[in-house]
């Protein structure tokens, strides 16, 4: 059964770090490109960044640039997401997601396979 297991979301005042986790099962995601997505209560799912199968191509969401930083090891099978400088607009369920080859994309339809998703709550 193939899955993504997203982890590491908590509560977190402004200015913190989190560093989230999505380990892959039932397959391996070293062909697969891995995006990072966010949806705040109310509002859209946004593509917050991506990841390339070889981890040299990346891509940030404008307002998380110089803040967050997508990573993976393959030979863990997992992809971190490390999470400085948050603010209460980061607040939101974040979700991995994985798309077999490399696709340069934001677009959640072109996913195929999701985590259920991380709790992150950015408060004082």
């Amino acid at each position: 059964q193939l899955q993504l297991v997203e982890s590491g979301g908590g509560l977190v005042q402004p200015g913190g770090s989190l560093r989230l986790s999505c380990a892959a099962s039932g397959f391996t995601l070293d062909d697969y490109t891995i995006g990072w997505f966010r949806q705040a209560p109310g509002q859209e799912r946004e593509g917050v960044t991506y990841i390339n199968s070889s981890g040299g191509r990346t891509y940030y969401l404008d307002s998380v640039k110089g803040r967050f930083t997508i990573s993976r090891d393959n030979a863990k099978n997992t992809v971190y997401l490390q999470m400085n400088s948050l603010n209460p607009e980061d607040t939101g369920v974040y979700y991995c997601a994985a798309v077999r080859g490399w696709k340069a994309t934001m677009k959640g339809s072109e996913y195929e396979h999701w985590g259920q998703g991380t709790q992150v709550t950015v408060s004082s």
